[in-house]
């Protein structure tokens, strides 16, 4: 049976990325986008009264009519029951426990490559599947195997040459950047402030724009015009 999925997230850019993404995982479909917490529970409502209900959401924490996990205490108040990935840029480990504690299925950080998001859904899939919904009862031995599968580590499949530890340096580097009087960063500044050469930040940085986590912008000085990559707020 296919899962039915909404996106919630409020950046019309990664929203896009992020249904397009789940078209591309077998046994997946979008339902669609929301912007914010209210279009959220509108879709879910109408869904819901159509007879096909959302099976997952893949929830945005920082929206701007509230904070994403508010959405699930009214969820749950009103009788909606489906299961939640939370993806999101927030690192905050007060926020992560909240997160688990009111039920969230599986939490992935932006950014990441569509190798990851497949594979937390795939993860999520196996732990769905191995839960049937026919009325049977389970044993403790499957019980600890479903949540084994939502708990198993995913690993990021970067692409050849590339590695976890440089990718999460050149990332702060340039979240650094963000709301400070320069506002982003060249490669070549991202070379300094990693300990990499340019060609290697520049190689990183094109990645994360690829993948929709910063953007490219023109920088004019005295010299060549260069790049400036600035992180997606």
């Amino acid at each position: 049976m296919t899962v039915r999925v909404l996106v919630v997230e409020d950046e019309p850019i990664a929203a896009e990325t992020h249904v397009a993404y789940v078209g591309r995982v077998p046994g997946f479909a979008a339902v669609g986008s929301a912007s914010s917490l209210a279009e959220a529970v509108r879709v879910l409502e109408t869904e819901r009264d159509a007879g096909t209900p959302v099976d997952l959401l893949l929830l945005d924490l920082h929206l701007p009519d509230g904070h994403g996990l508010a959405l699930l205490t009214r969820l749950r108040a009103t009788g909606h029951w489906c299961d939640v990935v939370a993806v999101t840029s927030a690192r905050d480990a007060d926020v992560v426990r909240r997160a688990v504690a009111q039920g969230v299925a599986l939490y992935l950080l932006k950014p990441f490559t569509f190798a990851t998001f497949r594979a937390k859904l795939q993860r999520y899939a196996e732990y769905r599947g191995s839960l049937v919904s026919d009325g049977s009862e389970v044993v403790q031995d499957e019980i600890d195997r479903a949540f084994g599968t939502l708990r198993s580590p995913v690993s990021d499949a970067l692409p050849k040459g590339m590695s976890p530890e440089t990718l999460s340096r050149v990332t702060a580097a340039v979240r650094d950047t963000t709301g400070t009087e320069a506002g982003g960063a060249s490669a070549s500044e991202v070379a300094a402030a990693t300990g990499t050469s340019r060609v290697t930040a520049r190689r990183y940085l094109e990645h994360l724009a690829e993948q929709g986590a910063l953007e490219r912008r023109p920088r004019y000085g005295a010299g060549r015009p260069e790049l400036e990559y600035r992180w997606r707020t």
